[in-house]
This record gives structure tokens, C-alpha cells and sequence, in this order.
């Protein structure tokens, strides 16, 4: 079994390491504050009090390319971010009547129980005490993802390398996440140790792995996918394994319990992206196609037997998701495909995923 190398050496510059501050935009755990307009109160409907104050408040990452980051220019980007952007569409007609919060993992769930965000899309995997002790309710799973683990192939690491081979090593990863949990009850289960490392910012944790404070980085695939391929030459030594994830991550969008009206909004956003990637209809087609059936007369808002109007929306609520942001394809391909990352599990059930979108009737 072979032992990572450095372990005694990483632990003292992981304190060096560790002094590195997070960017200002970004709210930590001991630093929640109030939004100027807060989300509503457990009396108040949330779906009201967003429509009223017209803007969604809504908690992104800023430093996972295609997921959520900043662009060069300082807007945020990437696919949980559209979530946001698709959302404001269907309430306002309007997808950029959006603040955004960057929040770190170990902020996000304090953000959305304090009122300071509406929604959350920051990569967050929908778990049974999340869904319970911490009061949140989860709409559909928008990404099916897995844990893995990522060191240097100079290092004596491949592709092929298993948790195993990781045995003595010192492992990084962001605080306030399942990743922390995962790793740590994998490694007692194979009986090797490893010294784990937590730090708020995933740009600290890069930072120590590639400084050698850390031996491994563990995370979501998707993340560490996301972090190989936008690093440049440096990143073609990073090796990711095992091949099968330890861990199952069905990451989504998730708010404040008890708040049904906007969670439907949230669900039947990502149905409608969804529905109208199985029917064909794009942002660039939508008012050509608006009548290819039935169910897609209805859920763009074209029929007298439309449903929106019953949720509090618009009619034409889901019309405006695909032509302002797209179908769910869209939003993958912008963000996701160029990253590597293909549709696997996160493709439709007609082409053999896990993305099964209910009728719209």
C-alpha cells in the first residue's frame, strides 16, 4: 500500500497556508449579515414577498468555473448561477432581476435560514439532514455528481489509483460540506489513516495542494473536473480517481422549509428547462415551436388551460426561461461541456440519465 509522500512536511505549511483571505464579495460563516430586503418570515409567503420586492435574492459560488465564478468583467456565471437567472425569468419576466450573494460552504445554509437569500444554487447535495435538522427543502436534482479525489502524477498517482493508496496522506477540502464526513468515514471503513484539512475557500485549498501542504484534494468530481481543466499546463499532472465516486452527490437548488408556492416555482423551472429539452425547444426556436403540442402550449403559456397563472406566475412564466436562458441542453452546453464533462447521468432518460421531467398538465 503506498504511503503519500510529505505528510509531516504538508502539516507545517498548511498553517503558513491558511492565512490567505477570502474575497470581500464573499459571505463566510461568521460573517452573515442582512439583506437590505429580507426573505420572508416563517408567517409570510416567500413567493410574495420575492415578487414584491422584485429582485430574487439568490446564493452562488464565485470560484467554481462553470458552476458559479465571476467572469473577467465581475458577473457571475456558470450553471447553478442560470438556475438564479431562470428563476427571475419565470417571477419577473426578467432574468437579470437578480441579486447575487457568493457565499462560502460553510455560509450558505446560515444564509437562507437568516433571510438573506431566497434561494440557494451553489452546488449543494441534497442529504437527509439537510432536508430535516437544518430546515431546507431541496427541488429537483439538477446535476448527479460523485466524490472523488485528485493528487499529482508525480506523485506516483494515476487514474487507476484507489482510496487505498492514499493511506498517511494529508487531504484538503472545503469546510461546512459532505465531503468532510465522506472521506474521513471511507478512510475508517478501509482502516488507513489520513490527516484531513478545511478551509472555507476552495481557492485555499488549490493554493495548498499546489504548494504541497496538502498530498490530495477531495471534492465533488464535477469540482475537481472544473479545477483540471482551467489550470492550464500545471493541471495536466493532476490525476482524479477512483474511477467510481465514493459518495452519491445529487446536488440542487434548496430554501427555506414550508415555503411550498416558491418551491413549486423552483421545481417547474427546472421541469420546464427540462420538458423543453425533450421536446427540441430552444431560446432560439421558442416562438416558432410554441405550439409543437399540447403540454408545450401549455407550459409556455399559449392555451387557455395554461398553469402558471395558478401558481401566482405569469402565464407566459416558463416561455421567458427559455427564451431568456434556455433549455436545461443549453445551459449545459454553455457552461459544463466545454469543462469535459459529459451529460452521463445528467443526461435525459430517453438517452439513458436520470433526468425524468413529470407532465406539464
Amino acid at each position: 500500500m503506498k504511503k503519500a509522500p510529505l505528510a509531516l512536511v504538508a502539516l507545517a505549511l498548511v498553517v503558513v497556508a491558511c492565512g490567505g483571505d477570502v474575497e470581500e464579495t464573499t459571505t463566510t460563516a461568521s460573517a452573515i449579515t442582512q439583506a437590505a430586503e429580507p426573505a420572508a418570515t416563517e408567517a409570510e409567503d416567500l413567493l410574495d414577498v420575492v415578487t414584491a420586492r422584485g429582485e430574487l435574492n439568490c446564493g452562488v459560488n464565485e470560484t467554481l468555473p462553470g458552476f458559479g465564478y465571476k467572469d473577467s468583467s465581475g458577473a457571475f456565471t456558470g450553471f447553478d448561477v442560470e438556475l438564479c437567472r431562470a428563476v427571475a425569468a419565470a417571477i419577473f419576466g426578467d432574468a437579470d432581476a437578480v441579486r447575487f450573494e457568493a457565499l462560502t460552504a460553510a455560509a450558505r445554509f446560515e444564509a437562507v435560514n437568516s433571510g438573506l437569500i431566497d434561494l440557494l444554487s451553489r452546488n449543494t447535495t441534497w442529504t437527509q439532514s439537510r432536508d430535516t435538522d437544518l430546515g431546507l427543502d431541496f427541488g429537483p436534482t439538477t446535476y448527479y455528481d460523485g466524490q472523488q479525489l485528485m493528487a499529482k502524477g508525480a506523485d506516483g498517482f494515476t487514474s487507476m489509483s484507489d482510496v487505498e493508496d492514499i493511506d498517511g496522506a494529508v487531504v484538503c477540502t472545503n469546510a461546512g460540506t459532505t465531503t468532510e464526513k465522506n472521506i474521513t468515514e471511507t478512510a475508517s471503513a478501509m482502516g488507513i489513516n489520513i490527516t484531513l484539512s478545511t478551509f472555507e475557500d476552495f481557492n485555499v485549498v488549490l493554493e495548498n495542494f499546489k504548494s504541497r501542504a496538502c498530498d490530495v484534494v477531495t471534492t465533488d468530481g464535477s469540482g475537481l473536473v472544473s479545477r483540471k481543466a482551467t489550470e492550464g499546463a500545471a493541471g495536466e499532472d493532476w490525476v482524479i480517481f477512483p474511477a467510481v465516486p465514493i459518495s452519491k452527490e445529487p446536488l440542487g437548488p434548496a430554501w427555506i422549509q414550508n415555503q411550498s408556492r416558491f418551491g413549486d416555482v423552483v421545481t417547474w423551472t427546472v421541469f420546464a428547462m427540462l420538458i423543453a429539452e425533450e421536446k427540441g425547444i430552444t431560446s432560439s426556436n421558442v416562438d416558432s415551436i410554441v405550439e409543437v403540442d399540447g403540454e408545450a402550449s401549455r407550459l409556455l403559456g399559449a392555451t387557455e388551460d395554461e398553469l402558471q397563472t395558478k401558481m401566482g406566475l405569469p402565464a407566459d412564466a416558463f416561455y421567458q426561461v427559455i427564451k431568456q436562458v434556455g433549455n436545461y441542453a443549453e445551459v449545459y452546453d454553455r457552461h459544463l461541456s466545454p469543462l469535459g464533462l459529459e451529460r452521463g447521468l445528467n443526461a435525459l432518460y430517453t438517452d439513458g440519465g436520470l433526468l425524468y421531467p413529470p407532465p406539464a398538465r
